[in-house]
């Protein structure tokens, strides 16, 4: 009898180690502080800022000093930085490194084939063979993709809404970045489409935004697109200065640029973006793999048009143009 109950004892005492031991475990992961990389060819953000990216984390339960630490590296311009800021996370090591552009992603790629990549921001990872399809990317890199081809057509239409009588547009974007090169692709084939008439303002360095100043001032384009990327991101208040003096119209992709002064943009939704980059992250820390994890595309775009802008121009929104904005800054 006395067998039989020491029998019943150690069966109970298993069972109920069996029950705690995933509870164990799972309490370990929750207080365990995960460690991941931030790889961008942008500038640091001032002091204190809380990006959309580390919002949208938190949201998720994922609180940087409490069970998360991130890793930044900022190139601030310098894309021949990358490779050594991302062979630096490698050796940290990071268990993921969210990248934000096509460069910072490249550099990347070439630093691991193990560890997790996540694009934040990056054009289309498809076309440059980032990753072999939206919905099966492989490999270790996974991310947010945009719509270039849908989303360049869209920018040159509502432009040509906007500023009636347009029918030549300069076109300013990076030439050193291929996911740029590839948007200006689109940007032509929708001009072609639209019967407008483009004027190539490839740039490489800050140095070549004057030239393109001057072969705008002698060529007089009807409006300006540019293309966004940290290059021309980091002489926005030159862009939007020159085309304030020069009184030509410009076209961007982000809210950002017409806060600053620019006439309208059309784009995605930096906060669906953040959100959609942190829910990747969020999944693969719980331990999905990349290669599982389609390619996501935002859903939402939005239209923001600048009237303070507009009235120094001499342009008039269409009333139906601002019924479509997203946001009208005054």
């Amino acid at each position: 009898m006395r067998y039989r109950t020491v029998g019943i004892f150690l069966l109970v005492a298993l069972a109920l180690a069996s029950l705690m031991t995933p509870l164990a475990v799972e309490a370990q992961q929750a207080s365990k502080v995960r460690r991941i990389g931030l790889l961008t060819p942008g500038a640091p953000p001032p002091s204190g800022a809380s990006s959309p990216f580390e919002q949208a984390l938190r949201e998720l339960g994922w609180v940087e000093g409490q069970n998360l630490a991130i890793e930044p590296r900022y190139a601030a311009g310098r894309l021949d930085q990358l490779p050594d800021l991302a062979a630096e996370l490698v050796r940290l090591p990071v268990e993921l490194i969210v990248v934000v552009s096509f460069p910072a992603a490249l550099a990347a790629k070439h630093a691991t084939t193990t560890i997790p990549i996540v694009i934040a921001r990056g054009g289309d990872p498809v076309g440059t063979k980032l990753v072999a399809s939206l919905a099966r990317p492989g490999g270790n890199i996974t991310g947010v993709s945009i719509p270039e081809n849908e989303l360049a057509g869209k920018r040159l239409q509502l432009l040509t809404e906007a500023v009636p009588g347009v029918s030549r547009v300069a076109v300013m974007w990076n030439t050193v970045d291929l996911a740029m090169s590839l948007r200006f692709r689109a940007t032509q084939d929708a001009a072609h489409a639209l019967g407008l008439k483009l004027q190539p303002l490839g740039v490489q360095a800050p140095r070549d935004f004057n030239t393109a100043f001057v072969a705008m001032s002698r060529e007089r384009p009807d409006a300006l697109f540019v293309v966004s990327d940290v290059l021309t991101t980091l002489n926005q208040p030159h862009v939007v200065a020159f085309a304030a003096q020069s009184r030509l119209p410009a076209m961007y992709e982000f809210r950002s640029d017409v806060a600053a002064g620019g006439l309208l943009s059309y784009g995605p939704s930096v906060a669906e973006m953040s959100q959609r980059a942190a829910t990747l992250v969020d999944k693969i820390l719980k331990g999905a793999k990349p290669a599982d994890l389609p390619v996501e595309q935002p859903m939402h775009f939005e239209l923001v048009l600048n009237l303070k802008t507009a009235q120094a121009l001499g342009i008039m929104f269409p009333p139906m143009l601002l019924i479509q904005a997203h946001e009208v800054i005054r």
